[in-house]
């Protein structure tokens, strides 16, 4: 696993999803790209039953979230992120003061296949939403980087497209950013986020 970006990208408004997948995949292969199967990464979300104590008057805050997902490349591998809360924030905080800090804090957790029979188990406290989120589709292999084109389902129902880059030789964002945005530019044109991610800002 190295340094991955994961960005959306717009459909047009007199094309289709699909239509706007395969010029993806033209740019792909016309750069010398090689397809090397396909992709599943599906997420199945839980919300907290149970109230959390938010703000310093012990008003009940917003509801904790568990995402857990899987992804076809890592078959034994479940990934979940935690929705947590921050302690002391008011659920409207971020709105009145006009400020862009969440008001939660995301806890991954990186676990075997097995998770899957415990979230079961904690339906006594997290209840399972009905919505289903998928993103699928194609994978490329270009040299040293990989390319996913997912096309995002909810419910079965098109939502946007996702687009996956994964430089594989590094494992250090700093270390190869410039390289992996030149290549991402390459594909998505001046669709492509070139700005550092929050969450590598923070680290």
């Amino acid at each position: 696993m190295g340094v991955s970006i994961l960005q959306p990208y717009p459909v047009k408004e007199n094309l289709t999803g699909t239509q706007t997948i395969d010029i993806l995949i033209n740019r792909v292969l016309n750069l010398g790209g090689t397809q090397t199967g396909h992709f599943v990464v599906d997420c199945d979300s839980y919300v907290c039953l149970q109230p959390v104590v938010g703000g310093s008057q012990g008003q009940p805050g917003p509801p904790r979230t568990l995402n857990v997902l899987h992804n076809s490349d890592y078959p034994v591998t479940t990934f979940s992120l935690l929705e947590v809360p921050l302690p002391g924030m008011n659920p409207n905080q971020q709105q009145s003061s006009g400020q862009s800090q969440p008001s939660y804090k995301t806890v991954p957790l990186v676990s075997d296949s097995l998770f899957d029979l415990l979230v079961p188990k904690l339906q006594p406290i997290y209840t399972p939403k009905k919505i289903k989120i998928e993103s699928k589709g194609p994978r490329f292999e270009l040299g040293d980087f990989v390319v996913k084109l997912g096309s995002v389902l909810m419910s079965q129902s098109f939502k946007g497209i996702l687009v996956e880059i994964e430089y594989r030789p590094c494992v250090v964002a700093d270390s190869c950013w410039e390289l992996l945005m030149e290549f991402v530019q390459g594909i998505l044109g001046h669709h492509a986020y070139t700005s550092i991610p929050r969450t590598l800002q923070v680290c």
